[in-house]
């Protein structure tokens, strides 16, 4: 029984490494050593976490969303490969569905009626299976990160849902789940989380720890609030023409003027050999909502605190909202060797 599968970096996603890998390890193995744990505090789809499957992984992202995919992707849990596939086919080859919390809230927006009847079902059904244990919570997360890789390829966005694109004919959407291409046998010590950075910080220890922190005031559940409200699935009331849910709780202060002093904080209380921290030169110079929210100074500032910093650059055009058409973006690198 076939199925196509798809791959970690399958994934439209603002500031998504993926490009950046050969970049990023390169810096890490000629200056970290040998290393037995990896930490990726602000995960987002897991994109550099996945290239360290090999050593002790954590993981941490705000969103729930990203927290599922996560799981689906580096849980050290086991799964059943054709069970999954199985409920994929079943997913893929329905026809009628009945009205559902999508279809009232989302028909003809980013989706089609039809899709959200499907998006609506396939979600409630992935619950029920969960509730009466069908399926583990590796399963789970699979299943549901495979629903919420195919309602990306097929959004009627630019690739983030803060608006959907008038006039457009929504009939030729095809949603198509996909058995994600996931490792098994990963570190048994394994750990996902879904919690504030700076809380999980105090509580955790690990040889190299990677940050990748929002870098300007754009929030990431404004963003993709529809794909966080689907992946909790608590089916809160929408408004606005973007249909967004109360997001209040999702809020990052990385976003804000508190940046400087919440990074301060998170690197005080890191327990690593290495911190590792990704941020572009974004600085001044794109508009008042693309400027970075902490300046090189002040980086440094809170990694020299804890040791020796290099600093490594690469030219890099990430995907954006589209509202900054600058062609000198730096993706840098500051590596802190803790003392």
């Amino acid at each position: 029984m076939g199925v196509q599968t798809t791959k970690i970096n399958n994934r439209r996603y603002l500031g998504n490494k993926y490009k950046l890998l050969p970049f990023i390890t390169k810096v890490v193995t000629e200056n970290c050593g040998n290393f037995t744990s990896f930490t990726d505090i602000f995960a987002g789809t897991g994109a550099v976490a996945s290239a360290y499957t090999n050593k002790q992984l954590t993981t941490n992202d705000i969103l729930f969303s990203n927290y599922i995919s996560n799981t689906a992707w580096f849980s050290p849990e086991d799964f059943d490969w054709d069970k999954l596939v199985c409920f994929i086919n079943n997913y893929n080859n329905l026809s009628s569905i009945k009205e559902n919390y999508m279809t009232k809230n989302f028909s003809d927006t980013y989706f089609s009626h039809d899709i959200c009847s499907k998006i609506g079902f396939i979600r409630e059904d992935i619950e029920e299976k969960k509730i009466a244990k069908v399926i583990n919570n590796r399963e789970y997360a699979i299943l549901l990160t495979s629903l919420l890789y195919a309602m990306d390829r097929i959004a009627n966005t630019c690739g983030h849902y803060d608006a959907w694109r008038r006039n457009v004919d929504l009939s030729e959407q095809v949603l198509e789940m996909r058995m994600l291409d996931a490792e098994k046998n990963l570190n048994p010590q394994n750990q996902c989380f879904n919690i504030d950075s700076n809380k999980l910080a105090e509580n955790i220890k690990s040889d190299v720890v990677y940050l990748d922190p929002p870098y300007n005031s754009r929030q990431y559940c404004d963003a993709y609030h529809l794909v966080e409200n689907v992946a909790r699935w608590q089916k809160p009331e929408v408004f606005g023409v973007a249909k967004k849910m109360d997001r209040t709780a999702l809020k990052s202060k990385y976003c804000t003027q508190f940046a400087p002093k919440a990074f301060d904080d998170l690197i005080s209380k890191l327990d690593a050999k290495y911190i590792l921290v990704s941020y572009n030169n974004m600085e001044n110079k794109g508009n008042d909502r693309s400027n970075a929210r902490i300046s090189d100074e002040e980086i440094l500032s809170s990694l020299k605190k804890r040791g020796k910093v290099q600093i490594f650059s690469e030219n890099y055009k990430a995907f954006t909202t589209g509202k900054s058409d600058r062609n000198d973006n730096q993706e840098r690198l500051f590596l802190c060797k803790c003392q």
